[in-house]
């Protein structure tokens, strides 16, 4: 048994356990936006999801007006709402980058978390059958 051994089924303990439990189940992409609200990133994650409203909103609006100056015949009028909507799509991009990035590093610590359970639980059986 080594150190790393013992610092590894120290850290575990009965809410690791249950976490882990949580995890099994197969999660959707709404129940892993909804898992990304959590934790200390949380009100983060709300804020980013409410901007992402907000903008795609925007970007509704912004179409509507790119639509409705397409064949009124004020081409400048029609550039420039067709280059606020291209702004409003990069940054609703962004935002939305950052949220999928979320849900993949707590998928990432998901497994991490899953790894971690596994090998004190290992451990524990090798120190059961050794003694």
């Amino acid at each position: 048994m080594t150190d790393i051994d013992d610092r590894i089924r120290g850290a575990l303990d009965e809410d690791d356990k249950a976490f882990l439990a949580s995890l099994e189940e197969d999660r959707g992409l709404f129940r892993q936006i909804g898992d990304s609200w959590q934790g200390p990133m949380g009100g983060w994650a709300k804020f980013a999801f409410a901007i992402a409203v907000a903008f795609g909103i925007i970007m509704l609006a912004v179409g509507w007006q790119v639509i409705q100056t397409m064949h009124g015949g004020n081409a400048e009028e029609h550039t420039i709402w067709a280059i606020v909507l291209l702004m409003v799509l990069t940054m609703l991009g962004f935002i939305k980058q950052w949220m999928f990035e979320r849900m993949n590093m707590l998928t990432i610590l998901r497994e991490v978390k899953r790894l971690q359970v596994q090998v004190a639980m290992l451990q524990q059986q090798g120190d059961g059958e050794k003694g």
